[in-house]
């Protein structure tokens, strides 16, 4: 077997295979060199810590956790930067830049560009430092409840409407500074865009961040429920308003048909009672007729498109 491949190694036609593949790794080797000894621009992500923070600071907005840093220097430098040891995170004193009063600290560019020209040595320059500063939010404990809406697109097939939202949990805590708390009345999901489902929709979805602010949780459980529409009636009391006393207005017929457009589910809580249906007893005596005009005046919530089936009636005043 040694025999074998020693013949076929050194054979004629091998050895010049062989001696061509040592010449393309020897100038592979060369190329190699010239070029890491060339300058380049390279960008760096360099980790960064917030350390020595208070145990009962809770931080609202937390600090980046890494820059970006671009550096010039010669290609093997920015090879044994990027490939060689991680490089040492830039820590952050919380009591060197926090201010108690206002709950907020700011890292400025001088000392963040100070601290990252220390992670690099020799010849290395720093060209670039993204984001040029560092800021971040506190406070310690200040928080409130407040309830959660959603925000988006949501429209349910032909047919149907959302009949109820509900979220788990309906109410989140929220940490930021008092003048912050203040001005919160509710948080909002992220946007979201659901169309065309005729069924219950569950989903887990992110709540919107705001600058300065902590929410706990900062993802809820939402669900969708739609209901199919129904054209329904039904038969409504008409009532006169603005009569001077001592007299009565009677209609002919006394009560009226709403045709109106509700959930399945909802229609077994829709009574006559929710309804008014109205004659202005000043209209007549302004513009007397042998008819008097009737006016849909309020409707219970969730029934939609209310409609008279007729607009006038006849009437008779009696003076008792």
């Amino acid at each position: 077997m040694y025999r074998v491949v020693r013949n076929f190694l050194f054979s004629s036609v091998n050895k010049e295979f062989l001696i061509f593949l040592f010449f393309l790794v020897l100038s592979s080797f060369f190329w190699l060199i010239m070029t890491l000894n060339e300058t380049y621009e390279q960008e760096i992500c360099v980790p960064v810590r917030l350390v020595n923070v208070p145990k009962n600071a809770v931080m609202t907005t937390e600090i980046e956790d890494t820059v970006r840093v671009t550096v010039r220097d010669k290609g093997y430098a920015l090879a044994a930067y990027m490939y060689g040891d991680r490089i040492a995170p830039i820590n952050i004193s919380f009591s060197s830049y926090a201010n108690r009063q206002t709950g907020y600290g700011i890292v400025p560019s001088a000392d963040l560009l100070k601290a990252v020209g220390q992670r690099f040595t020799g010849p290395s320059k720093v060209v670039q430092v993204k984001p040029d500063h560092l800021d971040f939010y506190f406070n310690y404990g200040l928080s409130r409840r407040l309830p959660v809406r959603m925000s988006g697109y949501v429209v349910p097939g032909k047919s149907f409407y959302l009949a109820r939202t509900r979220f788990w949990p309906d109410m989140v805590t929220v940490y930021a500074s008092r003048r912050t708390l203040d001005s919160l009345r509710y948080v909002k999901t992220v946007p979201i865009n659901i169309v065309n489902f005729a069924d219950t929709v569950l989903q887990t979805v992110a709540l919107e961040k705001i600058k300065g602010v902590k929410i706990v949780p900062n993802t809820v459980r939402i669900g969708l429920y739609p209901d199919i529409l129904t054209e329904e009636s039904i038969d409504v009391p008409v009532k006169a308003v603005n009569m001077p006393d001592g007299k009565v207005l009677r209609t002919f017929p006394s009560r009226v048909k709403v045709s109106f457009t509700v959930g399945a589910s909802m229609f077994r809580y829709v009574s006559d009672d929710q309804f008014s249906v109205v004659v202005d007893y000043n209209e007549l005596m302004s513009h007397p007729s042998d008819k008097c005009n009737i006016y849909l005046k309020a409707s219970p919530h969730g029934v939609r498109n209310a409609r008279l089936q007729m607009s006038q009636v006849d009437y008779l005043i009696e003076q008792q």
